[in-house]
């Protein structure tokens, strides 16, 4: 039966014990609701070590106050089931008070390339998400973590974290793993009546419409500007942004001139999708 490790105590436990046996741990931090995308993280972190533990904790921090985070899906039962059939060897499971004790007041700021993007449409959202990394990497000690590309700013900034704070584990990118249609998994696709799970795959479609525009030698105004409104058009409620970025510092790049990362987010009834593609000028 899976171990749920419900306190840090309990995780230090059982990680010094691996230790002890000699084995490498791999490291999967989630908000819980699991598919098949955050079991692609349990595989590669099997590929990459000896045991595998995965968190499910939906962070309190990262949502602002007009946000999901009631609402949010909870589903411990199915996640625990998924991931003892995906191979892993724990659960971290801990309560808010666990990881936010009476008294914490330290926050974790990450400047640079948490700024635009997501950093501007959810104001606060990489500090919370910098925080409790910051902790459950310190929590949980392990070898190497694995994160999905589809949070590629998040990525970025976890990246940054761990550099700026000589945090000794190495962090591991996964590429998103996609719906037959193109749709990038994630949880909040719950969200989505089934009108708007029939639109959604249009995101991911136009942002190889604009990859290939970019590839071309179109301007990433230009080439944006038509990618929005073609969202729009396709019954998307509203875009927060569509933007080339330099895939390495997530700085705005006005052309494809070196390896680049288009990314998009854009609200569908109740949902905010988010998803990006790596963008080249000469595809690999």
């Amino acid at each position: 039966m899976l171990p749920i490790l419900r306190s840090v105590a309990a995780l230090r436990g059982e990680v010094a014990q691996w230790r002890r046996e000699g084995l490498r741990i791999s490291f999967v931090p989630t908000m819980g609701a699991l598919h098949d995308g955050h079991l692609s993280l349990v595989a590669a972190g099997l590929r990459e070590a000896d045991r595998v533990v995965v968190s499910i904790f939906v962070n309190p921090t990262q949502f602002g106050p007009n946000e999901d985070f009631a609402a949010y899906p909870r589903t411990e039962a199915a996640d625990v089931a998924k991931l003892e059939g995906a191979g892993a060897h724990a659960v971290y499971a801990p309560s808010v008070e666990e990881m936010y004790p009476a008294g914490a007041s330290t926050t974790v700021t990450v400047a640079g390339v948490s700024e635009g993007l997501c950093g501007t449409f959810r104001p606060g959202h990489f500090a919370g998400v910098a925080t409790v990394v910051a902790k459950l990497l310190n929590q949980a000690q392990p070898d190497v973590a694995l994160f999905g590309e589809k949070d590629y700013q998040q990525l970025q900034v976890i990246r940054r974290l761990v550099a700026d704070l000589d945090i000794p584990v190495a962090i591991r990118g996964v590429p998103t793993l996609r719906e037959a249609d193109g749709l990038a998994m994630s949880s909040r696709n719950a969200y989505l009546s089934p009108e708007e799970r029939a639109t959604a795959p249009a995101l991911h479609r136009v942002l190889q419409e604009t990859a290939a525009k970019l590839r071309a030698g179109a301007e990433a105004d230009a080439a944006t500007r038509e990618g929005i409104a073609a969202i729009l058009a396709a019954g998307f409620g509203s875009v927060d942004y569509l933007e080339l970025r330099a895939a390495d510092t997530l700085e705005p790049l006005a052309r494809l001139d070196r390896p680049g990362r288009l990314i998009v987010a854009a609200r569908l009834g109740r949902a905010r999708l988010i998803d990006n593609i790596p963008v080249y000028s000469v595809m690999p």
